[in-house]
Parts: structure tokens; C-alpha cells; sequence
């Protein structure tokens, strides 16, 4: 059964690659000459058609498998796509369901920073906030060498600019990712983030995640 899971999980990531592919060149004809593939779809168009079966046509995704990408920084998603396209940001779902997106044209990739980083922020989740996860994010943890994250992030987790809003983001996405700075090399643009969070353990990840994840305007 784990392994039908498997096979299945890996089917579902070949077809939305596909579908990622045919959206971004075009189909070619099939009576033997060769065609032009087709004019690429705006970054609007994109958004409807393709990001939203993962993220939610305004970014507000369901899943925790995929962040949510309403109000988030422009400059950083344009940062993101860009090594998504170059293949330079190389974790586990990362190459799973965005690597297809190696035909990106920079105009593409401005117009989906646009449109997501126009929508109403991220929502919040109602959970009472989680104390040991405020004091982390608003004081760090000096004994550990653990920095207070709104000294990047914002006072209130809204980002600026190249470091990412994430007030509202799924705590389990954030955990994710926390664990992929910590234990790997596979976002190169997190190379602050390894040093920040080198030292923070399990309990101390989940907490601040879900701290954060309580903050901004709630559902």
C-alpha cells in the first residue's frame, strides 16, 4: 500500500509538471512540420490556470503543502521564482512542483509577483498564540544563538522586501522549511536563515511557527 501511495503521490506530480509545461511553451502540431510554440500566457492568466490548483487562485492556499502567497513581498517572490526557473532552489518540493517552470519569462515572472503581492495579506489562523513562540520571534534566544526573527521580518511578520511576510503562513509549511535551512544547503538564499536557526530545536521550531501563524487579520 506504501508503496501504491508512493507511485500514485509521483503519478500526481508528473501530470501537474505537464500541465506546468504545455501553460509555459505551448503544444507543437502533430502533422509533422514544425510550429512556433504559442505566444506565453500572461502572469494573470498563469495565476488562474496554473498556481491556482496549488496556492488558490488569490494565493490563500488550503494546504499546508503549499505556502500561501497572498501579500507576500514582491521582491522576494520574484527572487524565488527566478531560482525555481534556474533550478537553484533545490528542496524536496521545490523540484517537485516547481522545477517545471523553467520557461518563465522575466515579464512572467514580474506579472505573478505583481498579482500575488497585490492581494489581501495572508489570513491568519484563530489558535490562541503560542508564548514560547512569540518570546522567539520577538527576542530570540541569545543563550543559543538564536536571533528574534522581526528584526528581519517585521515587527509583526509582514516582511520587507528580499525576506518574506509570514504573518498568516501555514505553521506546518514553516516548519518545513525550517528544517531545510537548518539541515541542508538547498536554499542558497537562506544562508542567513541556516545561521539563525543552526541551534533551534524541534520544540522551539514548532512553537514560533505557530505563533507566527496567528498573526494579521484572522479568518
Amino acid at each position: 500500500m506504501k508503496a501504491l501511495g508512493m507511485k500514485s503521490s509521483f503519478n500526481r506530480s508528473q501530470i501537474f509538471l505537464a500541465l506546468c509545461v504545455v501553460a509555459l511553451t505551448g503544444c507543437s502540431g502533430t502533422n509533422g512540420e514544425t510550429s512556433e510554440k504559442t505566444s506565453p500566457m500572461s502572469g494573470i492568466a498563469m495565476a488562474d490556470k496554473v498556481c491556482s490548483m496549488c496556492h488558490g487562485l488569490t494565493g490563500e492556499s488550503v494546504s499546508p503543502m503549499f505556502p500561501k502567497l497572498a501579500g507576500q513581498q514582491k521582491e522576494y517572490l520574484k527572487l524565488q521564482l527566478a531560482d525555481f526557473k534556474g533550478h537553484v532552489r533545490s528542496d524536496k518540493t521545490g523540484t517537485q512542483y516547481m522545477w517545471g517552470f523553467t520557461h518563465l519569462t522575466e515579464t512572467q515572472i514580474s506579472e505573478l509577483a505583481d498579482y500575488f503581492s497585490s492581494q489581501n495579506p495572508m489570513k491568519a489562523d484563530a489558535d490562541k498564540p503560542d508564548a514560547r513562540g512569540e518570546l522567539i520571534f520577538r527576542k530570540g534566544l541569545p543563550g543559543s544563538g538564536v536571533a528574534q526573527c522581526n528584526s528581519c521580518h517585521g515587527a509583526d511578520g509582514q516582511g520587507n522586501g528580499p525576506f518574506p511576510r509570514l504573518a498568516g503562513q501555514h505553521a506546518e509549511y514553516m516548519i518545513r522549511q525550517l528544517k531545510v535551512f537548518q539541515q541542508t544547503d538547498q536554499r542558497p538564499r537562506g544562508a542567513l536563515m541556516k545561521q539563525v536557526t543552526h541551534s533551534l530545536n524541534d520544540e522551539d521550531a514548532a512553537s514560533v511557527a505557530h505563533y507566527i501563524a496567528t498573526l494579521g487579520a484572522k479568518k
